[in-house]
């Protein structure tokens, strides 16, 4: 496994730290808290991005381990261990499910190792989740799956925090992960959206004081934009949707919340 920074500043915020603290955790720090403050000031209900995030990812795993049959996942950017992880949910429905995490923040490499101790078929590896080509030749990352057989790679929450544009793009490395993947893969994306509508000046706000904080990450992108990483595959129905539209787990009691309405999320299967 390749190594990483094990030590934790309390003064600089993590991505990882601030979800956390969106999601009511206790593993974040002022620093990530104050991040988590300025956003609410442009949406106050912005602790629904992470929550519609998670609510995303325990569902989209769910179809992909029941009725796509897929046993071995690749979860980038796994974050802190909340309730009902990728391994948890995978291996409900099938307990020989094999999930390797890819984190490279040293608090979640922690907590993850200390929760996943012991499960043989669950592992988390240490690298940067936006060097595609030096994460998927990780020892642990080739050992513990299959590449000839389908993998659901996930990159839930990840992408709108990657700042490189100007030297390579997110769907440049979206087509890494592609290329690497067998036939019969699937790959579930979730990420910030600007919906181009009346709830679009919310999302640049959200959007201006992630930037803008010392976190100095947070993309919001359209539709188009998003679709394009998904460029090549086959949409599972309903398509790119915003993440509470994607096949939910019964009817809506109100309106969405402008939160709501800006973080999209898709599953595609490659051919």
């Amino acid at each position: 496994m390749s190594s990483a920074a094990t030590h934790i500043d309390p003064t600089k915020p993590s991505i990882a730290r601030v979800y956390d603290a969106f999601l009511n955790g206790t593993d974040n720090y002022e620093v990530d808290r104050e991040v988590m403050r300025s956003v609410q000031k442009a949406a106050p209900e912005a602790a629904d991005l992470a929550v519609e995030n998670r609510a995303f990812l325990i569902r989209a795993c769910r179809f992909l381990a029941g009725q796509a049959g897929i046993t071995q996942y690749l979860d980038c950017g796994s974050g802190l261990p909340t309730a009902e992880n990728t391994h948890q949910v995978v291996q409900r429905a099938n307990p020989g499910a094999r999930v390797v995490y890819v984190d490279n923040d040293p608090l979640v490499l922690a907590h993850s190792r200390a929760l996943l101790d012991g499960n043989e078929s669950a592992v988390i590896a240490a690298e940067d989740i936006f060097a595609p080509e030096k994460l998927l030749g990780n020892e642990l990352v080739r050992s513990h799956l299959n590449w000839d057989e389908p993998i659901a790679l996930l990159h839930m929450g990840t992408l709108h925090h990657y700042n490189g544009e100007d030297a390579r793009t997110r769907k440049d490395i979206m087509r890494a992960y592609l290329d690497a993947l067998p036939p019969g893969s699937y790959v579930a994306i979730s990420h910030f959206l600007d919906p181009e509508d009346e709830y679009s000046a919310t999302a640049r706000k959200m959007e201006d004081m992630f930037l803008h904080s010392m976190m100095g990450s947070g993309t919001f992108s359209t539709r188009a934009e998003l679709e394009e990483l998904f460029d090549g595959l086959e949409m599972v129905d309903p398509g790119l949707v915003r993440c509470a539209d994607w096949w939910p787990d019964g009817p809506r009691p109100g309106p969405l919340s402008s939160a709501q309405r800006c973080i999209a999320g898709g599953v595609a299967r490659k051919p």
